[in-house]
């Protein structure tokens, strides 16, 4: 005969815990909190102050606060993709000053690297900028390499400011309305692509703007 436990139900029915989410990464945790200054009164303010900083010395991009803008109100993505590049391009001005003038003598070096950025990446894109100035400047300016590496090398490295400030533009531009255009006219159905795939998608861009101004010439 069975034993009085044995025939008992067990009173510890309570399902084990899930297992505990992964850790988000320092970006994506940068990412989300940028996500709740979208909706507020201090967005727009925000935003330029972003891009203006993220082009001289503040680590996160200013993609972090636009793309939720965009989704959020899409009716006005290119207000704040304007806003956008104007405050980057004017960021990036500091940015050329701070390697034009006060690098060596303020001694700046030692303190942005390697606070700021490392030492060879620094090397890396000064060396890149002999002969290509502008065609360097526009294109890492859509890539992942912090945009602050690309305006003070590019200060360091005497680049003439005209070519400089139209290079910004060009990058800057793209960069910034393409995400605009793209949440426009499709909002929500491209938001997985947009935050997935916004590099290669900026990339296509300048090729097909570089294909264009080599055509043009082409066919002067």
């Amino acid at each position: 005969m069975a034993s009085e436990e044995a025939l008992t139900p067990s009173t510890d029915s309570t399902p084990p815990e899930p297992a505990p989410a992964a850790k988000k990464g320092l970006s994506r945790r940068l990412y989300d909190y940028c996500l709740k200054w979208a909706g507020t009164p201090y967005a727009m303010p925000a935003l330029c102050v972003m891009s203006f900083a993220e082009a001289s010395f503040f680590p996160l991009p200013p993609d972090a606060l636009l793309l939720p803008m965009c989704f959020a109100k899409p009716k006005r993505s290119f207000v704040y993709a304007t806003a956008c590049t104007l405050a980057s391009v004017i960021g990036g001005m500091l940015g050329y000053y701070i390697g034009h003038a006060l690098w060596e003598q303020a001694g700046l070096s030692h303190w942005f690297i390697p606070r700021i950025f490392s030492q060879a990446a620094f090397d890396k894109v000064k060396a890149m900028y002999v002969g290509n100035a502008f065609v360097i400047i526009a294109l890492k300016g859509l890539t992942p390499i912090p945009f602050k590496i690309v305006t003070i090398t590019a200060g360091v490295a005497k680049i003439p400011f005209g070519e400089f400030v139209a290079a910004s533009i060009v990058c800057r531009g793209i960069r910034f309305y393409a995400e605009a255009t793209l949440i426009y006219f499709f909002g929500e159905k491209v938001r997985p692509i947009v935050e997935k795939y916004l590099t290669p998608l900026m990339l296509a861009a300048f090729v097909l703007l570089v294909g264009g101004f080599v055509l043009i010439k082409l066919y002067k």
